[in-house]
């Protein structure tokens, strides 16, 4: 099995890809880069677009995860559903199966969040219906690791010290959501 991961630091950090191959066995191929938006893996004029592009055109993949940059869905809602509407069309052409990494609100009560001036619940709640309503729209599988961030995280620490990014258990919830996903969807084709 093959995955291909476009994304972010989000998607990156604490080396979630190989704990995915890990829980997968699959190889698992990252392209990513700090803040990139799915529209820039669109974009052939980019280094990562132009990464992105060739692989979907040229390379035969199982599984393509689609995260866009943090608070992109709710800030940028038109340029995250075009970028995904655009991104499924090639990933189903190249004869895989896209899948939404659903990222998460950031840190109740932390900084970044207030300086946002967003409410974290409400920063959940809408983070929830973009990339839900994006698979829906697409017919895209959809790993909520958002929502398991938000059931978990009066129980345990899940963000980095910037209250943005995953620590190494959130990093691993992701990797353990995604892989849950794959493995529902390989039983579902029995």
């Amino acid at each position: 099995m093959r995955i291909l991961i476009l994304g972010n630091s989000f998607t990156f950090t604490n080396n979630m890809p190989q704990t995915l191959a890990q829980l997968t066995g699959a190889e698992v191929v990252p392209h990513t880069r700090g803040g990139a938006r799915l529209s820039e893996h669109l974009n052939p004029k980019t280094k990562l677009g132009a990464q992105t592009q060739a692989a979907l055109e040229y390379e035969r993949w199982d599984y393509v995860v689609l995260q866009e940059m943090s608070h992109g869905p709710i800030s940028s809602p038109k340029s995250f559903f075009s970028s995904v509407e655009q991104l499924c069309r090639q990933i189903r052409k190249n004869g895989a199966t896209p899948i939404l990494y659903a990222t998460w609100a950031y840190q109740k009560g932390g900084a970044k969040l207030a300086s946002k001036g967003w409410d974290y619940d409400e920063m959940a709640r809408e983070m929830y219906e973009a990339y839900h309503r994006a698979a829906r729209e697409n017919q895209a599988l959809v790993a909520d690791v958002g929502q398991r961030f938000y059931e978990l995280s009066d129980t345990q620490d899940l963000y980095a010290s910037d209250g943005v990014h995953p620590n190494e258990s959130g990093s691993r919830i992701a990797a353990e959501t995604i892989a849950r996903v794959i493995q529902q969807h390989e039983e579902d084709q029995l």
